[in-house]
């Protein structure tokens, strides 16, 4: 993937309209062998798997538009390339994804922390600890499975997206699970946060109850904010951030959550988490190679 190059190879996917992605995404899917933008690897034991769609390669521009109400770490908006198609997980991973990990390997969460069931996104895991999921994804299936990185989650969010979210310059709860106390207008400056936006509408949700984007993908708006393999930057210019010696890697979250505002379930909006940060907000989904 490279920042800034000539994109004649690739079609500009913010040039296309949603009949040319969905296109694009199933050329891709046929390409790679598969009868279906979305499969679902097996794993060693006969289980399924998270369910995967296939993400098409193309060059967008990440990062929040000129006019778009944003904070400096969401800027510049920058040109990239995807040059190779992925899989991507159809939704965060879920708790009881996460509790066949931890069945097979002995993993246990901590006792004082709250933990959700069934279809409800895992909660409550560091990045370490995805990272270590996907490790064990790659040897259950024998493919390679990882974090995505942060320009490949905004590029999948985005599905050919210029607008500030998936669906356009505006956001209701038909399209994502957020704290909705307050309303949000990307074109216009952010209103002030207020502590009473903490205590509404409390509580991830069960995954894929909301609208998809073009691509397939739900929860990439809303519900937990999701951890990506990127360190973080405090804006696109930057060199990541070091770590100190010893002390955690700080990374890139992206999506916002049911506990935050609409302004952070934009497609730009990019949050700063330690990688062995636990939070009730806080997940994660997975790439497969292809």
């Amino acid at each position: 993937m490279n920042l800034d190059r000539n994109s004649t190879a690739l079609p500009d996917t913010f040039a296309l309209h949603a009949g040319e992605l969905i296109a694009l995404q199933v050329n891709a899917a046929h390409a790679l062998g598969l009868s279906d933008t979305h499969f679902r690897d097996t794993l060693a034991d006969g289980s399924a798997a998270p369910s995967l769609a296939v993400i098409p390669a193309g060059a967008f521009e990440y990062g929040a538009a000129p006019q778009e109400a944003a904070p400096a770490q969401d800027r510049p908006r920058r040109t990239a390339l995807i040059e190779r198609s992925f899989a991507l997980g159809v939704y965060p991973v879920t708790t009881e994804e996460f509790e066949a990990y931890a069945r097979a390997t002995g993993w246990r969460p901590r006792a004082e922390l709250v933990w959700l069931s069934g279809r409800k996104p895992v909660i409550n895991v560091r990045q370490t600890e995805a990272r270590d999921y996907c490790a064990w994804l790659s040897r259950e299936s024998g493919q390679r499975y990882r974090l995505p990185t942060e320009l490949e989650w905004e590029y999948a969010c985005r599905a050919g997206a210029p607008s500030a979210y998936p669906q356009g310059d505006r956001i209701t709860p038909a399209d994502a699970l957020y704290n909705a106390s307050q309303g949000f207008d990307a074109m216009r400056p952010k209103r002030p946060r207020l502590l009473s936006r903490c205590f509404v509408r409390c509580g991830a949700m069960e995954v894929g109850k909301l609208r998809s984007n073009r691509w397939g993908l739900h929860d990439m708006s809303g519900n937990v904010w999701e951890f990506t393999a990127s360190p973080w930057t405090r804006d696109h210019a930057s060199l990541p951030e070091r770590p100190l010696p010893g002390r955690p890697q700080a990374v890139v979250t992206k999506g916002g959550s049911w506990f935050d505002g609409p302004e952070d379930c934009r497609a730009a909006a990019r949050r700063r988490r330690l990688e062995n940060e636990l939070d009730l907000n806080l997940g994660f989904r997975v790439v497969r190679e292809v």
